[in-house]
């Protein structure tokens, strides 16, 4: 699996949630499952079963937290000169007069403000290490895409 990129900020978020989900929130679920199972009979308790389903999704995201930050690479916000993670491009398709800028990087660089562009998509594979006014191709799943790059600049 190839490493994830993540700004300290987002690296920092992760962390954050892990040390929460593997603690507090663990406690929490344990609380809860020792709660209903006072209500009696396991086998027909709603509580429980929710309670253990919740148990389940949280050690999932632990794990999933755990390998991610494992093997992340933390990276500073590029300088605005090339298309890196961490930056924001701009940039518009098939000479289309529209453009659209993205937050380059992983998934968990999620933002209210900014669609995520992944560096192993497609586009971001082409884009990345490109300048402002580069114009390039990526193939799509039914056909050939040109990109032009209108700006590059720091998160």
């Amino acid at each position: 699996m190839e490493p994830t990129h993540l700004s300290p900020a987002a690296h920092q978020r992760l962390t954050e949630e892990l040390t929460w989900r593997s603690g507090a929130r663990r406690m929490e679920i344990s609380e809860w499952i020792e709660r209903a199972r006072e209500h009696g009979d396991i086998r027909e308790n709603a509580d429980f079963d929710a309670a253990k389903n919740e148990q389940g999704l949280n050690e999932a995201r632990v794990r999933q937290l755990d390998q991610l930050l494992k093997e992340a690479i933390v990276v500073e916000a590029g300088d605005g000169d090339t298309v890196a993670p961490g930056t924001l491009v701009e940039i518009r398709m098939d000479a289309d007069t529209d453009s659209t800028t993205y937050l380059v990087g992983s998934i968990e660089e999620r933002n209210d403000t900014y669609e995520v562009l992944s560096t192993s998509s497609p586009l971001g594979q082409a884009l990345v290490g490109k300048a402002p006014g580069e114009v390039v191709t990526y193939q799509g799943p039914k056909r050939t895409f040109e990109v032009e790059i209108v700006s590059v600049r720091a998160l």
